[in-house]
């Protein structure tokens, strides 16, 4: 049975939706040069649809790329309930993806958290990945962030934070030095990941925490769900909107706005406005 279920979801990723799975992780790995030979990259599995489906491409990429890689599949517990880990090792059993599994208390020190306790929990368990990675030999992790977390990231910052701010196909670790993180499924749709998993008739967890359920409850009110909702609604009119969005990243005119912040500096408006009055005054 596994071995069914192993093969039906490859061939889901190479050939029906080939054009929507397989091209895009392809493109990105290759146009943000997020894998080199040599790499070791550990892939960090959470038991969603989405690190799942990087599995799954990650495996295909090093049997059939053009240079070689080492990858470990890489499995943090920070306090699951019994139910989510064996849903979860059970979905690597099916899919043919050899976990190795480490586990945290995480979630017990989260918990009595009442301001942004997800963020704190995304960062420790960020945290503990680079580590546990780095023991593997491995010089990168490899999260399954898509294109709609990118797109509903740069509309958070920007209606919730007051800032424009994106999510980069890489980036180096600040606390772990000569360690990446890398996100190959940058350009890969959630609604085609939804797609696939539903022709291989398997169901992932929704979400990381312990209280999956109570999880689930909290996000109908988060601010990402929200900004899902409001994408969706202007879609409706401009099919496209999502793309413009994340195209949005790509065309920064930096003369235009008022103030940036690069490598930690940040640089005014004024201060910008009387450099360039010089320069004219000096051609």
């Amino acid at each position: 049975m596994s071995g069914a279920v192993c093969e039906r979801a490859e061939r889901a990723v190479i050939t029906t939706y080939r054009k929507e799975l397989w091209s895009r992780f392809v493109r990105a790995v290759r146009e943000y040069e997020l894998i080199e030979e040599g790499d070791s990259v550990a892939v960090c599995l959470s038991g969603g649809k989405d690190s799942m489906l990087l599995a799954k491409c990650m495996q295909e990429l090093e049997r059939h790329g053009k240079f070689r890689f080492g990858l470990h599949f890489l499995t943090m517990d920070p306090g699951y309930a019994p139910e989510n880990r064996a849903l979860l090792e059970e979905n690597a059993r099916l899919l043919g993806v050899p976990l190795h599994i480490f586990e945290t208390d995480i979630f017990a020190a989260v918990e009595g958290v009442q301001k942004n306790p997800c963020y704190l929990c995304a960062r420790m368990r960020r945290g503990y990945l680079y580590e546990e990675a780095k023991k593997l030999g491995c010089n990168k992790i490899a999260l399954g962030h898509h294109f709609d977390d990118a797109i509903e990231t740069i509309l958070m910052g920007i209606l919730y934070s007051g800032q424009v701010q994106g999510m980069p196909p890489k980036l180096h670790s600040t606390g772990h030095p000569g360690m990446q993180l890398i996100r190959p499924l940058y350009y890969v749709h959630e609604h085609d990941i939804e797609r696939w998993r539903d022709f291989c008739g398997l169901r992932f967890l929704h979400c990381a925490c312990r209280f999956t359920e109570r999880c689930e409850t909290r996000e109908e009110d988060s601010k990402r769900r929200e900004v899902k909702r409001l994408i969706a609604a202007l879609k409706k009119d401009n099919p496209n909107v999502d793309i413009s969005i994340f195209r949005s990243a790509y065309n920064v005119h930096v003369d235009t706005l008022i103030g940036y912040d690069t490598a930690g500096v940040y640089h005014g408006f004024c201060e910008r406005f009387r450099e360039r009055g010089k320069e004219k005054n000096d051609e």
